[in-house]
């Protein structure tokens, strides 16, 4: 098993579903992918709040082993988004983005992360991006977020980033955004083209697709009974899928496969909850046993054709 570095945001959120409501409940990138990622393999962030922060909240990821040296607390206000959710929750409105202390976000990372084998690179800035690779040594593995908002604003400074990386993490609005194809295998293509060899198409509650090299590989969403609150399930989906990577060391077209699964489970956990209280509450053994649920409900037995 091997460490992992993430980059990405710490902030609080004000959330409103069908189902509920939570003001200030725990958020950003870099929180959800750790609270998953946490499960499997010792976990390092960086990150950024500010002095308004209830540090305490996140005393749970240090239980876990999450190492917090590279997160700087600086003055002013922390990171806050609020947003509402419609019945059906695909549909999201958002009604404020405070990027406080994040909008001076300059990531720092600390001398002994340099090793890390394993590097996610939240949905930030591709400069920023850019900035962490220059600081890190030679990683084994390096997988990236990104959004419409930096496909449009710094579309070159990102297409340049594809080349650094070993995976592509987006959705499907995303890929076809960014590669300018409709078609979701074509636009995977197209970005394999320039650098990745992994891209993981995320489809919310549909599941996931792996483009790796030729090979194409789909998981199913998970049938959840109750889903209170989806922020975040597609950060917990990719710390589910690096940390169990970093937690067989092993990035082969077996272990991917594996890992799109065991992130499509942590990325369920996460909706269970507001906030990553469902994930705080996790251990190996759950993640495993909802695994084993995700196989069974896939696995089916060829059928030989008729006269064979």
């Amino acid at each position: 098993m091997s460490a992992i570095l993430v980059v990405g945001s710490v902030a609080l959120d004000s959330v409103e579903t069908p189902f509920g409501k939570v003001d200030d409940a725990l958020g950003g990138s870099a929180t959800y992918f750790s609270a998953a990622a946490s499960v499997f393999a010792e976990t390092k962030l960086v990150g950024v709040v500010g002095d308004d922060f209830p540090l305490e909240r996140l005393d749970f990821l240090k239980r876990r082993g999450v190492d917090f040296a590279g997160v700087e607390v600086v003055q002013g206000n922390s990171f806050r988004w609020s947003g509402v959710y419609e019945y059906d929750l695909n549909t999201r409105r958002t009604l404020s983005t405070e990027l406080g202390v994040f909008a001076d976000f300059s990531p720092t990372v600390p001398a002994e992360y340099g090793a890390a084998d394993w590097v996610f690179l939240g949905n930030i800035d591709p400069v920023l991006q850019h900035a962490v690779l220059d600081q890190v040594e030679s990683p084994k593995f390096v997988a990236c977020d990104t959004m419409d908002f930096w496909i449009e604003g710094a579309r070159e400074s990102l297409v340049k980033l594809l080349g650094r990386i070993d995976m592509l993490v987006v959705n499907d609005a995303e890929v076809r955004e960014l590669s300018g194809e409709y078609n979701l295998l074509v636009a995977a293509r197209w970005i394999q083209e320039r650098g990745p060899r992994h891209v993981v198409v995320k489809k919310g509650e549909h599941g996931a697709v792996l483009f790796s090299g030729d090979s194409v590989f789909f998981a199913p969403g998970y049938p959840l009974e109750e889903i209170f609150d989806p922020t975040g399930a597609g950060d917990a989906f990719a710390g589910g899928m690096v940390g169990y990577l970093a937690y067989v060391n092993h990035a082969n077209d077996e272990e991917l496969r594996r890992a799109v699964v065991f992130g499509s489970a942590l990325g369920s956990f996460a909706c269970e909850s507001f906030g990553p209280d469902r994930l705080a509450e996790l251990d190996e053994d759950d993640v495993f046993e909802r695994v084993a649920i995700f196989r069974e409900m896939t696995r089916f037995e060829e059928m030989a054709p008729e006269g064979a």
